[in-house]
């Protein structure tokens, strides 16, 4: 298997609410054969995750978007930003992937 290329970090409460959009995720990454470390944890391990990881992009659930600036302080070579909550609710792992790409410049930003 191909060394990831860039680390997406999703942030919850605890960090298993978002444990299956995390998997719907990679397993969209997959289909387009796409190489990302994508995992979740919960905002309290979220800055030693981060210190590890280095990822290129945090998503935070709609549940904890109240340390969105927070994290923007202590994470400021990323882009932090919540999870639209109808994504989040329906655990649509293709729509938060594009998200991430967006964010991380791999992808233009979605045409409205």
């Amino acid at each position: 298997m191909a060394m990831a290329e860039k680390t997406i970090m999703l942030v919850c409460a605890g960090g298993m609410s978002s444990s299956l959009l995390v998997k719907h995720m990679q397993d969209a990454a997959a289909d387009a054969h796409l190489h990302y470390r994508i995992f979740a944890t919960g905002v309290q391990s979220a800055p030693d995750k981060y210190a590890k990881f280095h990822p290129a992009v945090v998503l935070v659930g709609p549940q904890v978007r109240f340390v969105i600036d927070r994290f923007r302080v202590a994470m400021p070579d990323v882009p932090v930003q919540m999870i639209n909550m109808h994504s989040y609710g329906v655990m649509d792992g293709p729509v938060v992937l594009r998200t991430a790409r967006e964010l991380m410049g791999d992808l233009p930003a979605a045409e409205n």
